[in-house]
């Protein structure tokens, strides 16, 4: 790769982050607290959250097995998306590559932050050659976005292919494994020692069944995140999150029980719509969901909110016309879901 100053917008990398009342005494033991104006009463919420999160790196870092200081936490994988827009690229001047489909906030985030996005489309297994993916990279490209188990397709992409994306790539590569609880691939966040330009993207959201509390994280160099916590919001992770994250990873087992459930769950869902009249084709998934492709996918879609019962309509994407991809959820909903398209006319 090349040098990360060099990669790092110059702005960026002479930035003087702020420095919050927290940050101050870091390290020391304090009793009274007359430093950042808060307001005496109504503990715990009164004070302001570890703005650096250290007891919860140090739990998820046991669990996800990166070390503390590899690990950024954010409001939400959005964040851990945004951030190396502004870290890595210049408005108006850099680029990023992606596949095509896959999750819209890359191209979101590259709209907001006046980025040009360049996308490489996917061959009709879902996969891209490493070789397709650098022909679109020029001198400008600083971030090539991957996601696999990938988003709406719900497949793996091939991992010697992602890997000869991160050594030949001078840029950042960034691998969204939102959904690699569900899948038998290992997780590239194990590797992250043999590639200093490889970031991995992970969330609470998904396995871990905390979606409501906006939990994500990113796993990179200790060089790449000391330059992520220099660019985020001081307090970008409230206390109410980074507690109910410390309960919820006490536990490792319970997810690992819902993920077992949930997998059983989706082999009998693909059995059941291979089944169905109105479903031609059912692609294979890594991930908690999967993406079928109906006779008339907004025809459906339309009949099933009129149910109550609402999956998302994938119609609209390139390469998934007619497509509806289906959370896998509980066998009563599931169910529920079956139910209702076998009656469907």
């Amino acid at each position: 790769m090349r040098d990360l100053q060099e990669l790092v917008r110059p702005n960026i990398w002479s930035l003087a982050p702020y420095s919050s009342a927290r940050n101050e005494y870091a390290g020391r033991e304090a009793r009274v607290f007359l430093d950042a104006n808060e307001n005496p009463y109504n503990k715990p919420f009164n004070r302001y959250p570890d703005p650096l999160q250290l007891e919860l790196k140090e739990a998820l870092s046991k669990v996800k097995g990166v070390r503390p200081e590899c690990i950024f936490l954010g409001n939400g994988s959005d964040e851990a998306i945004d951030l190396p827009y502004r870290i890595f690229c210049r408005p108006g001047v850099d680029n990023v590559v992606a596949i095509e489909p896959t999750y819209g906030m890359y191209k979101v985030c590259a709209d907001v932050n006046d980025v040009e996005y360049r996308t490489v489309l996917l061959d009709d297994d879902f996969q891209v050659p490493a070789d397709e993916l650098l022909a679109a990279c020029d001198d400008n490209t600083k971030i090539v976005w991957l996601c696999s188990p990938n988003n709406p397709t719900g497949n793996c992409l091939r991992r010697e292919e992602v890997v000869k994306v991160i050594e030949e790539f001078r840029g950042i590569v960034i691998v969204d494994e939102a959904y690699s609880d569900f899948a038998s691939q290992q997780p590239l966040r194990a590797d992250l020692g043999k590639y200093p330009n490889l970031v991995v993207l992970n969330t609470m959201s998904k396995a871990w069944g905390c979606a409501a509390i906006r939990l994500g994280m990113a796993f990179a160099s200790e060089e790449i995140i000391d330059i992520f916590n220099k660019v985020k919001y001081p307090y970008n992770v409230n206390q109410l999150t980074q507690l109910q994250a410390l309960e919820a990873v006490k536990d490792p087992f319970e997810v690992d029980k819902w993920v077992r459930t949930l997998l059983q769950e989706r082999a009998r869902m693909v059995d059941a719509f291979k089944l169905l009249p109105i479903c031609n084709h059912v692609y294979p998934t890594d991930a908690n969901f999967f993406l079928a492709r109906m006779t008339d996918a907004m025809q459906i879609y339309n009949y099933l909110v009129d149910r109550g019962i609402i999956v998302r309509n994938r119609n609209r994407v390139k390469l998934c016309q007619n497509c509806l991809r289906i959370t896998i959820g509980t066998k009563s909903e599931n169910n529920e879901l079956l139910a209702a398209l076998r009656q469907y006319k």
